[in-house]
C-alpha cells in the first residue's frame, strides 16, 4: 500500500511532460521531481491520489548515466530549470518522445517519429527577455529574483546562467536605487509597495537594452537617480519604461508605459529582417533557435513565387515577412492591436508591401478572409499553448490548401488539432522539434500536413 509519509525505494522509468520523474510501487504510479529515468532512489510519498502519487526525492541510490551535477546554485529551490539535472543530450530525447508520445497517443498515429530535434550546440546565455521580481526578505532587505518552485516566495538570484551576464548588474543597479532612494519593493500580501519586478530585454544584434520597471503606483521617485545608476552599468541600456500595473494581479506588466530615457524600441535582426521591439511585443525569447524553427517552417511551406500564405497567430509578424520574402502575398492575423502595429511598422521599416495584417481572433478573421475569396496556398499557423480552435481549423479546411505548417509550443494540443486536420483530409508528412528552452520541459515542433 501507498501511503503519505512513507519512505520507499523506486526505480525511475521515463520523464513526463512537466519534467518530473515517473516510477510505480506496485504497479501504482508515483512522479519524483528532480530524478531521472534509470535512478534508482529512496523517496517520501507527500500526496497520494486515486490514480498516481507524488514523492520527494530524499536519496539517490543509483544514479541514472543521464544524471548531471546542475550548474546554477538554487537549482533545487529556484521554480526555472527543472531538468537541469539530466544531462543535455538526454534532455533532446525526452523531448522528442514528449512529441511522439502526444502524436501516437492523442492523434492516434501509432507510428509516428519526430524526424529530428535540433538542439543548441551551447545551451546557457539563450534568453533575450527576463524578469526579476522584486520583494523583502525576512530581515527587510530588498532582494530581486525568480519565484521558488510553486510558491511566489522570491529566491534571490545574482546571476541566471539561461540570460545575460549583464542582468545581474542591472538588477543589483535597481536593487541600489531602490536602497539609496528609500524606494519600497511590492507585496503581493498586502498589496503595498511600489516596485513589483525588473523586466530586461536585449537585442542580439543590436546589443541594444531596454528595461523596464513595473510598480505599484503612476511615478518612481528621483527616476533620474535610477536612470544614472542604470547607464553607469552599460551605455547599451538605451530605452528605459516604469510600467504602471496598480491591480491586484500577477501579470508580468500592466497595460501603460511610460518612457523616462531613451528611445521607444530597441532593434534586433531576425531571419534577416529588421524589428523593433518595445515593452509588450511578442518576440521570442531565444533568436538563435527561433531561426531554426522558423526556418524549417519555411522550409516545409515550401512557397512559391506565386503563392498566397495565411499565417494565423502572426504576433508582430515574424514569420510572415520571411514568407513574404517568397510568396507572391501574406496575410497574418493576430489578436493584440500593438503587435498587428508592430508588424504592419516592421514591414514598412524593411521595404515589405506585399504583407497585409488584421488585428482580429483567429476565429473570426480566417473565415471572413475565405469568404472574401482569399484562397491560400500555405496556411502557417503558431497558437498559443492552448492551440487553436475547431471554427479556426473548420476555416482552415474550407480553404483547402496545398499545405499546413503547424508551429507549436505544446505537443498536447499539437496533437489534439492535427487529429481533428487529419480526419478531414490532410496528413502529417514531417515534424522537427526545436529546443527553444534548453533545462526546462518545454519543446517546440515544427510539422507540415498535405492535402490528401
Amino acid at each position: 500500500m501507498i501511503e503519505k509519509n512513507k519512505r520507499c525505494q523506486i526505480e525511475i522509468t521515463d520523464v513526463a511532460s512537466d519534467g518530473n520523474g515517473v516510477g510505480a510501487i506496485d504497479g501504482f504510479r508515483v512522479f519524483v521531481p528532480m530524478t531521472a529515468k534509470g535512478d534508482i532512489c529512496e523517496i517520501l510519498i507527500v500526496k497520494v491520489l486515486s490514480h498516481y502519487a507524488v514523492g520527494r526525492l530524499m536519496e539517490i541510490i543509483i544514479p541514472s548515466p543521464d544524471r548531471s551535477e546542475p550548474l546554477c546554485p538554487v537549482f533545487k529551490r529556484c521554480g526555472g530549470c527543472h531538468i537541469q539535472h539530466i544531462n543535455y543530450s538526454a534532455q533532446l530525447e525526452i523531448k522528442r518522445g514528449f512529441v511522439e508520445a502526444a502524436m501516437r497517443r492523442i492523434a492516434g498515429f501509432s507510428g509516428f517519429n519526430c524526424d529530428e530535434i535540433i538542439g543548441m550546440d551551447e545551451p546557457w546565455r539563450y534568453r533575450n527577455k527576463c524578469v526579476y521580481p522584486t520583494g523583502t526578505d525576512k530581515n527587510g532587505n530588498v532582494i530581486s529574483g525568480f519565484y521558488a518552485r510553486r510558491s511566489h516566495d522570491i529566491i534571490p538570484v545574482g546571476d541566471c546562467l539561461t540570460g545575460g551576464a549583464i542582468n545581474e548588474k542591472i538588477t543589483n543597479a535597481v536593487l541600489k536605487y531602490m536602497k539609496e532612494n528609500d524606494v519600497s519593493a511590492y507585496d503581493e500580501g498586502t498589496h503595498s509597495g511600489l516596485v513589483r519586478r525588473t523586466f530586461i530585454r536585449s537585442a542580439r544584434t543590436s546589443g541594444e537594452i531596454m528595461v523596464v520597471i513595473s510598480i505599484n503606483g503612476n511615478a518612481l521617485p528621483r527616476r533620474e537617480r535610477l536612470i544614472k545608476r542604470l547607464r553607469e552599468v552599460t551605455e547599451d541600456i538605451v530605452s528605459v519604461y516604469i510600467n504602471i500595473n496598480t491591480e491586484r494581479n500577477n501579470t508580468i506588466l500592466g497595460r501603460d508605459n511610460k518612457l523616462i530615457y531613451g528611445k521607444e524600441t530597441i532593434t534586433d535582426t531576425l531571419c534577416g529582417i529588421s524589428f523593433k521591439i518595445s515593452p509588450h511585443s511578442f518576440y521570442q525569447i531565444n533568436p538563435n533557435m527561433t531561426e531554426k524553427l522558423y526556418g524549417r517552417a519555411i522550409e516545409y511551406a515550401d512557397i512559391k513565387p506565386e503563392d498566397i500564405v495565411l499565417d494565423i497567430y502572426c504576433g508582430i509578424g515574424t514569420i510572415s515577412l520571411a514568407a513574404a520574402r517568397r510568396a507572391k502575398k501574406v496575410y497574418g492575423i493576430e489578436i493584440v492591436e500593438q503587435a498587428i502595429k508592430n508588424a504592419r511598422e516592421n514591414a514598412k521599416h524593411n521595404g515589405i508591401e506585399n504583407a497585409k495584417f488584421f488585428s482580429d481572433s483567429a476565429e473570426a478573421a480566417v473565415p471572413r478572409l475565405i469568404e472574401s475569396g482569399i484562397c491560400p496556398d500555405t496556411i502557417i499557423l503558431d497558437p498559443p499553448r492552448k492551440g487553436s480552435d475547431e471554427v479556426t481549423l473548420n476555416a482552415i479546411v474550407s480553404a483547402q490548401p496545398k499545405r499546413i505548417v503547424y508551429v507549436s509550443c505544446n505537443p498536447a494540443t499539437l496533437a489534439r488539432d492535427t487529429k481533428y486536420l487529419a480526419e478531414r483530409g490532410f496528413a502529417p508528412k514531417k515534424c522537427t522539434a526545436v529546443d527553444m528552452f534548453p533545462h526546462t520541459s518545454h519543446v517546440e515542433t515544427v510539422l507540415v500536413m498535405q492535402r490528401a
